[in-house]
């Protein structure tokens, strides 16, 4: 772990600097759920399966996936400003031709490269966190984006159904095409650069691929920056699943649909706000060590509701709300611990995380589609998710081990250690 070029974490943020990195971190959750409504239009549009169609959700997250990789190297290089206008100059692009694609397969390709180019937001929104918190103080302020990240669910597939009512579900990417352009205007006007020249990491694609190499002989880094992966497949599954699973196996309107998605994001909104208050007295491995299981237990009780058909649709809401209420105890925990290793290599370190938790999603929701696309399907993936999560987490690092803990935070945020043990 480096301990150069530590954070400035007495920095206070406002609530306008927040809100605009919750902008940047929530590109590609509005990305997705203004689109969630229209999925079964756009099957019938393109006379298509609705497994073809999940995918044009998949390739954002590959793409996201990639995107991030190249993007976080470069924002060590170059600043952080530069990578992301760019990549949302491009995004707006994109979501244009996304608007007149004449098929299923030229749209599942551009949705991998929206997915590219919005991923520059999301990684400089976490190279910017990185550079000036660490520990508890990044973990409590990735909690606080999660609130404006929280919108999305909550009124985006709404939006969606609404605009696509109106217009037609092409008109979905037009108005993602809006939302880039007043994002890269808040970003110009209200981005500062976090990242001094005299602190840039110089060379090429050699330089780049060692900072990767770095990471991954960190076996403590790479385990807790696959949490948030495993994490974000649980909810994924969730969101690719769900418009089939409650509006064609269990007869919702779409309107239904869009206040039952909101009502869930309520409760991720919620679960983030309570980590960022448990974070402030509880370390944030031990935060993990409690949320991860549950999750999994959560998830296990979900598959049994679902095929014993225990409660009916009640019980399948009620467990899938207290599920992903936890959801969010997870990443901003998991992400925080990992970057505190690597604050020299701050940007590409974001990437790796980024990468990772786009990859692994977009890796394992298809699989929804794949084992029949219905709740059983849905259900089965989050539990497998879950259960990996928590198979690496008493694995791959010390958190269950005894002691272990201690170490975990003491490496996270020392000077928050060390007046722990003073008192």
């Amino acid at each position: 772990m480096s301990t150069t070029d530590a954070p400035r974490s007495a920095y206070q943020p406002n609530a306008r600097y927040i809100l605009m990195l919750g902008a940047m971190t929530a590109l590609p959750a509005v990305a997705t759920d203004i689109y969630l409504p229209s999925l079964p239009e756009v099957a019938q549009d393109f006379g298509t399966t609705a497994t073809a169609v999940q995918l044009t959700m998949t390739a954002t997250l590959i793409g996201g996936a990639f995107g991030q990789l190249v993007v976080g190297p470069l924002s060590d290089k170059y600043g952080r400003r530069l990578p992301v206008l760019v990549g949302l100059t491009l995004h707006v692009v994109t979501s244009l031709l996304c608007a007149i694609a004449p098929g299923i397969g030229s749209l599942i390709a551009l949705r991998a490269l929206q997915g590219f180019f919005n991923a520059s937001a999301t990684v400089v929104a976490m190279a910017v966190i990185r550079d000036r918190f660490v520990g508890a103080d990044a973990s409590r302020l990735i909690s606080r984006l999660m609130l404006v990240i929280g919108v999305a669910p909550l009124f985006a597939p709404s939006l969606g159904g609404l605009i696509a009512g109106q217009w037609g579900w092409r008109a979905v990417f037009v108005a993602l095409a809006l939302f880039g352009v007043a994002l890269w205007l808040l970003v110009f006007l209200r981005l500062p650069e976090t990242l001094p020249a005299e602190r840039r990491r110089t060379g090429g694609l050699r330089s780049a691929l060692g900072g990767y190499r770095a990471l991954l002989r960190d076996g403590h880094f790479v385990a807790l920056a696959v949490l948030p992966g495993l994490a974000m497949a649980v909810l994924f599954a969730y969101v690719v699943g769900s418009p089939f699973v409650l509006r064609e196996q269990y007869g919702l309107s779409a309107q239904m649909f869009a206040l039952l998605f909101a009502v869930n994001g309520i409760g991720l909104v919620a679960g983030a706000q309570v980590n960022a208050y448990l974070v402030q007295r509880v370390a944030p491995i031990r935060i993990l060590r409690v949320a991860l299981p549950a999750v999994a237990v959560l998830a296990l009780v979900l598959l049994v509701v679902v095929v014993t058909d225990l409660g009916g649709l009640a019980g399948v809401l009620v467990v899938l709300f207290v599920l992903l209420s936890l959801i969010n105890l997870i990443a901003p925990n998991a992400s925080a611990l990992a970057l505190s290793r690597h604050g020299e290599r701050a940007g590409t370190a974001a990437a790796f995380i980024g990468s990772l938790q786009a990859g692994v999603a977009g890796a394992v929701s298809p699989l929804v589609g794949v084992l029949g696309g219905d709740a059983r399907g849905m259900s089965l993936v989050m539990a497998g998710s879950a259960a990996a999560a928590v198979a690496v987490l008493a694995i791959a690092t010390p958190a269950y081990r005894s002691g272990g803990w201690h170490a975990t935070d003491r490496a996270a945020d020392p000077t928050r250690a060390e007046a722990a043990s003073a008192e």
